[in-house]
This record gives C-alpha cells, sequence and structure tokens, in this order.
C-alpha cells in the first residue's frame, strides 16, 4: 500500500521566532578604574549641576529654564521647576523661554528674546550643545545646558552636563531626575512620573528600565503605563501642528499632579486628534531608494510636524538586507527649507557596525566637491546616531538627493533580495500596500 505524500506546510510567519534585537539597556556602561559603573553622565558635572541648582533656589533671582519642544524636554524642565521650587526658590521667580517654530537657541532671535526677561541663571534642558557664543550676551548671567545630543562642542562659559558619551544613553528627563531625585527626600516622588513620560517619549513605551536605569516599579505601580503612555502623546502633539501651539503643553504639564491630568485637556485631545488626521493622510507617500539602496526617501508636504512620526512608522516595518535608514522629508514645515527626519530601519538594528546615521549623512555630503557642507550649516545632521535629521534649503537638499543618486536604478540584486522585498510589501499594514514601489510585474 503506497504512503499518501505528505503537505509540507510552511509555518506561519506569526510563528517564526522573530530575530531577537537587543534591548536599549543591554550596552555595557562606561566604568571607572576602580569598575564603578559611570553613568548617566560625568560624576564632577553632575555635582556640579546640583550645586547650581542649590545656588539658583537660595539666590532668589530671576531663573529661566529654557526646555526642548518635545514630552523629554518638557518633562525634563518641569522637573528642574519641581525642583527649584522644592528646594526653596518662590514659583514667581521662575520663568520659561520656548523656542519659536524653526528656531535654536542659538539664534539671536532667541538670544534677544531670552536676554529681555533679565534671568541672573539659565538652565536649558534638551537642546543647546552646540558650539557658540554665551547663551545671551551677559556676562554676569550663570548658565547650565542638561543634554543627551550627540555634540563635543557647547555655548562659551556655559555648566554642561552631557549623557552622550555614557551608554546606555539617558534621555533629557532622565539625566535630570538622576542629578535632582536626592537633593531633598521628598523631590524624588514629585518628579518620577515625569522621568518616565520624558523617557517614553523619547525611547518608546517597550522600553525595559534595566539597570544602569533606576528602578521605576514604584512609579508604575502608582501610575499605569498606559496614562503614561497616553500623556505623552498629548504632550508631543501641539509641539507637531501647524500653530505649534508648545506653551499648552508646558501649562498642562506644570499644572499636572499625575499623567490623568493631562488626559482630560481639551486642547491637547484637539491637537493629537489633527495630527493624527495629518499623519494618515501623508503616510502613504510613495518611497523611493538611494542607488545602493540603503536609505529609503518618503518627500511630504505639510505645515504639521509629522515627518518625524512618520520616518518612525516605516522605520519599524521596511525590509531589505540592505536597507539601514528611513528618511522623511517635508518641504512645507518651513518655508524655504526642508526639515527631515531619519530612523534606523528596525532590520537594521542589529547590524555589526552598528548604523550611525550622523556618520552616514555627513558621508554622504562629504562627496560633494564644492561648499555644500557650508551651505548647510550646523542644523544638518544633528540629533542621535539612531535617530537623526536636520533643516536646510530646497537647493541643498536637492543636491544632497543627488549625491545619494535616490530614484536612480539600482545594481541587479539577487534573487533572495527580491523575495524578502516583495514579502514586505504583501505584509504591508498601510492601506497602499506599496506594491508599485517596489518593483513592478512583468
Amino acid at each position: 500500500m503506497k504512503r499518501k505524500a505528505v503537505d509540507v506546510v510552511e509555518p506561519s510567519d506569526s510563528k517564526r521566532q522573530r530575530e531577537h534585537l537587543p534591548d536599549y539597556c543591554d550596552v555595557r556602561p562606561r566604568q571607572d578604574d576602580q569598575g564603578a559603573t559611570l553613568w548617566p553622565a560625568s560624576p564632577g558635572a553632575i555635582e556640579s549641576a546640583r550645586v547650581f541648582l542649590k545656588e539658583c533656589a537660595t539666590s532668589q533671582q530671576k531663573i529661566l529654564i529654557v526646555p526642548d519642544k518635545d514630552a523629554d524636554g518638557l518633562d525634563a524642565g518641569v522637573i528642574v521647576h519641581r525642583t527649584l521650587t522644592a528646594l526653596g526658590a518662590a514659583a514667581s521667580s521662575i520663568d520659561v523661554h520656548l523656542v519659536a517654530k524653526g528656531n535654536t537657541i542659538h539664534d539671536e532671535e532667541e538670544r534677544e528674546a531670552m536676554k529681555k526677561k533679565s534671568p541672573k541663571y539659565i538652565i536649558v534642558v534638551d537642546q543647546g550643545s552646540r558650539a557658540g557664543p554665551e547663551v545671551i550676551d551677559n556676562p554676569t548671567v550663570k548658565s547650565l545646558i542638561i543634554d543627551h545630543h550627540l555634540s563635543d562642542d557647547f555655548p562659551k562659559d556655559a555648566l554642561v552636563v552631557s549623557a552622550c558619551h555614557y551608554p546606555p544613553v539617558a534621555t533629557s528627563s532622565l539625566l535630570t531626575y538622576e542629578i535632582c531625585k536626592d537633593l531633598r527626600p521628598d523631590i524624588a516622588p514629585l518628579i518620577g512620573y515625569m522621568c518616565a513620560m520624558g523617557t517614553h517619549g523619547d525611547l518608546g513605551n517597550t522600553l525595559k528600565w534595566a539597570p544602569p536605569f533606576p528602578d521605576m516599579k514604584d512609579v508604575f505601580k502608582t501610575h499605569t503605563k498606559k496614562s503614561i503612555n497616553d500623556a505623552v502623546s498629548l504632550l508631543n502633539a501641539p509641539r507637531r501642528t501647524a500653530k505649534f501651539d508648545v506653551v499648552s503643553a508646558w501649562e498642562a504639564l506644570l499644572a499636572a499632579s499625575s499623567p490623568k491630568d493631562i488626559l482630560t485637556n481639551r486642547r491637547l485631545l484637539s491637537a493629537r486628534a489633527d495630527i493624527n488626521e495629518e499623519v494618515e493622510r501623508q503616510t502613504h507617500t510613495a518611497p523611493k531608494f538611494s542607488k545602493d539602496g540603503k536609505i529609503a526617501v518618503f518627500r511630504i508636504n505639510s505645515a504639521a510636524q509629522v515627518h518625524p512620526v512618520i520616518a518612525t512608522r516605516w522605520a519599524g516595518h521596511l525590509k531589505s538586507a540592505k536597507l539601514e535608514i528611513v528618511l522623511v522629508a517635508n518641504s512645507g514645515y518651513l518655508p524655504g527649507k526642508v526639515n527631515f527626519s531619519c530612523r534606523i530601519a528596525r532590520c537594521a538594528r542589529n547590524r555589526d557596525p552598528p548604523v550611525n546615521i550622523i556618520s552616514s549623512l555627513k558621508a554622504v555630503a562629504d562627496l560633494d566637491t564644492t561648499d555644500l557642507v557650508a551651505r548647510m550649516g550646523e542644523n544638518f545632521a544633528r540629533g542621535h546616531k539612531e535617530a537623526s535629521g536636520g533643516m536646510i534649503g530646497i537647493k541643498e537638499f536637492e543636491e544632497l538627493m543627488t549625491l545619494m543618486k535616490v530614484g536612480e536604478k539600482s545594481d541587479p540584486s539577487p534573487e533572495g533580495e527580491k523575495k524578502t522585498l516583495n514579502k514586505t510589501v504583501q505584509k504591508s499594514p498601510q492601506k497602499n500596500k506599496l506594491d508599485g514601489y517596489f518593483g513592478k510585474k512583468s
């Protein structure tokens, strides 16, 4: 009796084991000569920052907090505010300066605006890591910069605490939390949930809080992860809108005593609805690829800051053996400029050597034989190795795309590479499925 042929059933993709990606805290921290962990920044710099904050609080002089516009920066700023008042500073002596859309603290317009507020102390958080003159033109004003963006250059005469060379790199809110939490016994409970919100805002809500990151179990017992993550999306919404009313997020966070207080804020809810609609409208733009297949470029035109959201979304989905970086360029955010955001593709996060977006962008720019690098200026390839971008002129951006050879036909790919791309297309969660973008049917 002949046996029936047995059909070979391929295991479904859902059953296939996913490639293991290292957790954020898996990287080994720096150590001193005695083997003690050096984290989240230089111990000397952290101690100097604590002395600075104590001096601010007891001086009864005007203090200006200058936070970045996202959840990490705003949370770090409010952590500083709560710490100063806990140390004795009058709330009336603390002011905030929120940088205008498209500007940095280094722009003369912003430096003048800060100077007009007549501070004696300036505390810049989650921004400012760039060479330049004093934060404002007043030699009697003392400045502190707390940041985590990659840089070895900072404004003249500023006291700096930077996490960028101390892996796993802390977010600015986490770095600020570590600086402030032990200044008084009652401070940590006041600022713990803001540390969690800011950190999830930058590193994602699936982050595993493992050493050297602090134990946040008490925070997550008091405040659910859902409320923390929902609050993050609301805090990030106003700065993404065309209106750019970051002040709405700052005021909501400053008035809150828990993440739940933020969840019912009508302005934040309205802003999030607007941004969700704009992201949905812009997400389905067709990508083009650099000739070497390493960079996927999406081009959109929106007055809203949705390019980072779209870059993150596509970076988690596109797959190929060559792909390293997803770049989303927005030509509608600021007149005459292209704002772009880059993220490492999920499929490339475990590459050896690791993908470094800043180095990759600079390597492309260095192919130019004219003055492109100088014309792009200091707003090119800023941020982090894993999440970078820039703001450059339209002409300069087109030159950069030419250097990348975006849209040029790639060299013939192995059959396996074609299958990988086609498989990605078929499983796409996006509505347009991208069938026409990765290769035409014969």
